[in-house]
């Protein structure tokens, strides 16, 4: 079941979801408005490779926009930093953004039940366009699990993403691969 205004704002209460900065007014009846944060990167490289740590480049949205293009992948970030500790939420565009033909993530919508931080975002887009940071960007839905919880993302040894930032994180694949056996996790 997807959680309600009412039950997004009871979860923030028992401490169990923390949006932050929390406003209001981006609160929807089943969901919460996250926003395009300041920063970007970009792969240094034209060729990615799954076995190694691909460099990006950061950089910030100026005021007035960055025109985004077809032929580049971005990393961009939420404003908001988020805590989710008894429920796997879920990443989505808002309509608006897909009518527009961005797309915020290729394929890592969903969090983990422990996940905290901001999230990154992998933009692509259909034709040139320019966006602004502080922009609504996407939306939290927020589902109920059944059962108990061994190991959280947040407490994971092998998590790859459990270090606070404001800024894109690049992919951590090649943690997956083992050189001296030659085999991915």
């Amino acid at each position: 079941m997807i959680l309600t205004d009412a039950q997004i704002l009871s979860e923030m209460e028992k401490k169990r979801i923390l949006i932050e900065p929390f406003r209001r007014e981006c609160l929807g009846s089943n969901s919460y408005d996250v926003h395009l944060g300041r920063h970007l990167a970009v792969y240094e490289e034209d060729v990615l490779d799954c076995k190694k740590d691909n460099a990006i480049r950061h950089f910030d949205i100026p005021d007035d926009g960055f025109l985004l293009l077809p032929t580049k992948l971005y990393l961009g970030v939420t404003e908001e930093y988020t805590e989710t500790h008894a429920h796997v939420p879920f990443l989505e565009g808002k309509s608006s953004i897909g009518r527009l033909g961005i797309d915020i993530h290729a394929t890592a919508g969903k969090g983990d039940i422990g996940y905290c931080n901001t999230w990154t975002l992998e933009i692509s887009v259909r034709q040139p366009v320019k966006v602004y940071a502080g922009m609504p960007i996407g939306q939290l839905i927020y589902f109920e699990v059944s059962g108990n919880i061994e190991m959280p993302y947040n407490r994971k040894e092998s998590a790859k993403y459990n270090e606070r930032t404001v800024k894109p994180i690049s992919s951590r694949m090649f943690r997956n691969f083992n050189p001296q056996t030659n085999r991915w996790k």
